[in-house]
């Protein structure tokens, strides 16, 4: 088992928006990337959290790589207006 967190820092005016692209990939993540198991989405105060479960740390470096993830999630999320430190 392997796990990914991606931490971003989205002002909390823009955290709706951000949540609604992890919304809109989960289901696909989940059905699509090899070795997917789950996806959680935290939202705190200070940042927006996404821990990705993997079967393998091979899984989850590939996800990095991966089509949904660059162009997709990545593109989206700056879309949403997410603030970058």
């Amino acid at each position: 088992m392997a796990y990914l967190e991606i931490t971003l820092s989205v002002d909390p005016v823009n955290r709706p928006a951000a949540a609604a692209v992890y919304e809109k990939y989960k289901q696909q993540f989940l059905d699509g990337v090899s070795g997917a198991t789950s996806k959680a989405l935290l939202i705190r105060d200070e940042d927006v959290q996404v821990l990705h479960g993997f079967r393998s740390v091979t899984d989850a470096r590939a996800y990095l790589d991966s089509e949904l993830f660059t162009q997709d999630v990545v593109s989206e999320l700056g879309a949403a207006a997410v603030d970058r430190p």
